[in-house]
């Protein structure tokens, strides 16, 4: 051992599962024949998770993720 402390990010960790619940979301609804950008944006705007297709649980995935975080992700990606 070095002596040295490992930092640890949860925010990166959080970031992740977000985007890859995302991804997940995306193939589902799009598998599925609807466009999921429109879909997304109906659960956010609404909060009704029937916007997400329970399709391969992608709804139940989509549910763990709180809206908040969801829009503050999206909009870090968007502004980068």
């Amino acid at each position: 051992m070095d002596g040295n402390t490992t930092s640890f990010d949860l925010s990166e960790v959080k970031r992740k599962e977000v985007r890859e619940i995302l991804d997940f979301c995306v193939e589902a609804l799009t598998e599925r024949g609807y466009n999921p950008i429109n879909q997304i944006v109906g659960y956010i705007i609404s909060g009704d998770l029937g916007y997400i297709s329970s399709y391969k649980e992608a709804r139940n995935r989509m549910a763990k993720i709180d809206r908040t975080v969801l829009v503050e992700e999206l909009l870090k990606n968007y502004l980068k």
